[in-house]
C-alpha cells in the first residue's frame, strides 16, 4: 500500500510522506495523460482522483490532438511561405533542398540531439540513456524506465519538468509536421 502511494500523485501529504503534488509535478503529469505518453511512475491514488483523470483524459486528450494540430497547421503556413519563396522562379533546386535540410536539421538539434545534452547533465544519465529518453518520449511510448526529475537524491529547479512538458509539447508538433513533409 505505502509502495503504490509513493509511485502515485496524491496532494494531501502527513507527517511522514509529504504532498508530491506541486506545481511541476502536476504540469508535467497533466502532459503525459493528454499526449498519452503516461510513463506509468505517476499515478492517481485516490478513487476520486482517477476518477477525475478519466474524464480530464477523455475531453484533454482531443483537445491536445486539436491543438496539436493547430500548432501543426501554424508551423506548416510558415513552412509553406518558407516554399513559395524557395520555389520563386531563378531560385536553384539546391535552394530548395538547402531549406529543407536546415528545417530538418534545426528541428532534429531542437528536439533530438541538444535534450539529450540537457537530460544527461541534469538527470546524470549517459548521452544514450538520455537519447533513449528523448527518443521513447516524442514517440509517445512512454516506457516510464527513464522519466525527467524523479531521482529524490537530486535537487531540481522548480520548473524543470514544465519545461520539460512544454518540451515534449512542441517536439511532438515538430514530429507531426515532419510526417507532413
Amino acid at each position: 500500500l505505502m509502495e503504490a502511494w509513493e509511485k502515485g500523485v496524491n496532494p494531501e501529504g502527513n507527517s511522514t510522506n509529504p504532498s508530491n503534488w506541486d506545481f511541476s509535478n502536476s504540469f508535467f503529469f497533466a502532459g503525459t495523460v493528454v499526449t498519452t505518453i503516461g510513463y506509468g511512475n505517476l499515478s492517481p491514488s485516490t478513487v476520486a482522483g482517477q476518477i477525475f483523470c478519466v474524464f480530464y483524459a477523455l475531453f484533454g486528450v482531443p483537445l491536445n490532438l486539436a491543438f496539436l494540430n493547430q500548432l501543426g497547421k501554424g508551423l506548416n503556413a510558415h513552412l509553406i511561405t518558407l516554399g513559395r519563396w524557395v520555389q520563386k522562379p531563378g531560385r536553384a533546386q539546391v535552394v530548395q533542398t538547402l531549406a529543407v535540410a536546415i528545417f530538418l536539421t534545426t528541428g532534429t538539434l531542437l528536439f533530438l540531439v541538444f535534450p539529450p545534452l540537457v537530460f544527461s547533465y541534469v538527470e546524470g544519465w549517459s548521452y544514450g540513456e538520455g537519447f533513449y529518453f528523448t527518443f521513447i518520449t516524442l514517440s509517445t511510448i512512454g516506457f516510464g524506465d527513464y522519466v525527467v526529475g524523479t531521482n529524490p537524491k537530486k535537487h531540481y529547479i522548480p520548473v524543470y519538468r514544465s519545461l520539460t512538458a512544454i518540451w515534449i509539447v512542441f517536439g511532438l508538433a515538430w514530429l507531426a509536421l515532419v510526417f507532413n513533409v
